[in-house]
């Protein structure tokens, strides 16, 4: 090689740093689909978050029909005349129970939505 001539210099061009790269599986993704420590815990702090909104929403339901014996019991305790204490159980049935139940219901599968909605943003990447 003579001293005029120089090793040729070849350039390797690629995808610029500033480009927006193509979607890929995104960390979170990635550990579930994998199966890995990380990944399970995802899955197991989901499940978490489910489990207890469901428990909320059981307990709220223990709690309103569990009282409802005494509920019921209570116009005998003030009047003294258990005649006909039917009309109270179907009012207090149809104007404070269902309704309860129809919140409850509601309030747990938006926060079940809402959960889940999390848990995909986590996993998205968002």
């Amino acid at each position: 090689m003579s001293a005029e001539q120089h090793p040729r210099r070849e350039v390797v061009t690629g995808v610029p740093r500033s480009a927006k790269r193509p979607p890929g599986h995104a960390p979170a993704r990635s550990e579930i689909s994998e199966q890995t420590t990380l990944g399970a815990t995802y899955v197991r702090s989901l499940m978490r978050s489910q489990l207890r909104a469901a428990l909320y929403a059981l307990g709220t339901l223990a709690l309103l029909v569990g009282s409802l014996p005494l509920l019921f019991a209570l116009p005998a305790a003030f009047d003294g005349n258990v005649s006909s204490p039917e009309p109270f159980v179907w009012a207090s049935l149809g104007v404070a129970v269902y309704p309860v139940m129809w919140l409850t219901a509601r309030w747990y599968v938006r926060r079940a939505e809402r959960n889940e909605r999390d848990f995909t943003r986590l996993v998205e990447g968002r």
